[in-house]
C-alpha cells in the first residue's frame, strides 16, 4: 500500500506541475527492442537458476511536464517483453504423469535433460520518471531519467521444446527410458504468476531538436522488478530485469499555442 501511496502522489505531482513552467507539455512514443532476464533469489533452487537473455519488444508513449527548462515528470504506458531463457542440461518438475514409473519408490525432486525452455511475459509498465536534461546547444541535449514503475501482468508463456535422454540425477548416473517428447509443448502459465509488479526505471539519452516542436531522440536504459513473479515458492524465486534500446519522436505544445488553445478548460496558457 505504501508503493501505490507513492505512485499516487508522484502521478498527482505530475500533473500538477505544468502550472509552473508556462505549461509547456510534451508528448512522445517510442520503441526498439529489449533484452531481459530473470534474476534468481534462490539459488538452491535449479529451477529458478540458470536464466540467460531473451530478446523482446518494447514501446510506448508517454507525456512529459516540464517544470523548469532543465527539469521535468514524465509519466507513460509502455508494453515490454520480459522473461528469460535456458537452453542446456537442467532441472524441471516432474509431471503427474511421471509418478507411475518411480512407484514404489519415492520421487526425486526433479529430472534432467537437455532441453530448451523459454519464459515470456508480456507487461504494461507505467513509469513514472524524473528527468534532468543538459543542453549542449540548440539542437543537441542529452538527458537522464529515473523512478518507479508499476507493471499489470499482460500474458505469460512457457515454450519447452528438446531432445535427448532424461535422468535422475543432475550427475547423469540415473538414465530413464522416458520419450523426451513428455516435456515438450507450450503452456500458458499466468495463473502461476502475480499479476502486478513494481520496481524502478532509468535511462540515458540524446536528442535532436528540430524546431521549438518537435524532436526524434535515442534511449537506452532498464528496468529492474522487486516482486518474485511467482505466487509459490516450489519454483523458486525470480525476479524481472531488462535492458532496452528505443528510438522516438516527442512533440511540445509550444508558447505559440498558447492562443489556440484558451478556452479549453484543458490547457490553462
Amino acid at each position: 500500500m505504501k508503493t501505490y501511496t507513492l505512485l499516487l502522489t508522484l502521478v498527482a505531482l505530475l500533473f500538477l506541475s505544468g502550472n509552473l513552467y508556462s505549461q509547456r507539455i510534451t508528448f512522445g512514443a517510442k520503441g526498439g527492442i529489449s533484452m531481459s532476464n530473470l534474476r534468481s533469489g534462490n539459488s538452491d533452487n535449479p529451477l529458478s537458476s540458470g536464466y540467460s537473455s531473451r530478446l523482446g519488444n518494447n514501446f510506448g508513449i508517454y507525456g512529459q511536464y516540464h517544470i523548469s527548462k532543465t527539469f521535468s515528470f514524465s509519466l507513460g504506458l509502455e508494453y515490454s517483453s520480459q522473461g528469460g531463457l535456458k537452453d542446456k542440461f537442467q532441472a524441471y518438475q516432474i509431471p503427474l504423469d511421471y509418478a507411475q514409473y518411480f512407484v514404489p519408490d519415492e520421487l526425486p525432486p526433479y529430472l534432467y535433460a537437455n532441453f530448451k525452455k523459454e519464459t515470456k511475459l508480456d507487461y504494461l509498465l507505467v513509469p513514472v520518471l524524473a528527468k534532468r536534461n543538459w543542453k549542449i546547444n540548440q539542437k543537441f541535449a542529452v538527458y537522464a531519467a529515473a523512478g518507479p514503475y508499476i507493471g499489470f501482468l499482460l500474458n505469460a508463456h512457457q515454450v519447452v521444446t528438446g531432445s535427448g535422454p532424461i535422468y535422475q540425477d543432475q550427475e547423469k548416473e540415473t538414465l530413464l527410458p522416458f520419450s523426451p517428447e513428455l516435456i515438450e509443448g507450450k503452456a500458458d502459465i499466468k495463473a502461476d504468476l502475480h499479476t502486478v509488479n513494481v520496481g524502478v526505471n532509468g535511462l540515458l539519452g540524446f536528442s535532436y531538436r528540430f524546431n521549438q516542436e518537435n524532436a526524434v531522440f535515442l534511449e537506452c536504459g532498464g528496468n529492474y522488478g522487486f516482486l518474485s513473479i511467482y505466487k509459490s515458492t516450489a519454483k523458486g524465486k525470480n525476479y524481472t530485469h531488462s535492458g532496452v534500446i528505443t528510438v522516438g519522436y516527442a512533440f511540445m505544445f509550444h508558447e505559440r499555442y498558447k492562443n489556440r488553445y484558451h478556452r479549453t478548460p484543458y490547457f490553462k496558457w
